[in-house]
């Protein structure tokens, strides 16, 4: 607040007239962290909508990805247990083991040399990638760590057992 003496307009003739003390405020301080917040909350905002679209784009593949899995046809009936989560982030290789017949990988089934194919592609694509065998409580041990040992043989090692859940 500034505080001085205003200049008397009235009084020409050169008399002195009254003296006035004026104030006066000095909003440059406000305006600036008014606009320091305004760029705040907009850059907040914008980081909000980002982080809500990645999520909408995440539910939209889950959505996707288990009305492929119910188009495929192939029942399943994975063993319940308490397990870990896998990392939704990395590339995965879901491969579901039924009773009897093929592998089905992404709704197609495939034969043992197609199988082994996919598993040296995959690696040559991302060496990380996640395989996640889930097979139907009545499937032979055998049948499912020969898949694993397969799996391991063209280079991928992080396999993971699919279960229903629930312990």
């Amino acid at each position: 607040m500034a505080i001085g003496k205003q200049p008397d307009i009235a009084d020409d003739d050169g008399g002195d007239g009254g003296d006035s003390i004026f104030a006066e405020i000095n909003i440059t301080p406000l305006t600036d962290v008014f606009l320091v917040m305004v760029i705040i909350f907009m850059v907040s905002a914008l980081a909000v909508q980002v982080e809500r679209n990645q999520e909408k784009k995440k539910d939209r593949q889950e959505q996707v990805d288990a009305e492929k899995e119910k188009r495929s046809g192939i029942k399943v009936n994975l063993p319940s247990g308490a397990a870990q989560e896998i990392d939704t982030s990395k590339q995965s290789l879901v491969m579901l083991v039924p009773i009897t017949g093929p592998v089905v990988v992404g709704g197609k089934e495939m034969q043992d040399a197609e199988v082994d194919n996919l598993f040296r592609v995959a690696y040559q694509k991302d060496q990380n990638t996640q395989v996640v065998l889930k097979a139907d409580k009545g499937v032979q041990h055998g049948r499912v760590v020969n898949l694993m040992e397969r799996a391991k043989a063209a280079g991928l090692t992080r396999l993971a057992i699919g279960t229903s859940g629930g312990g």
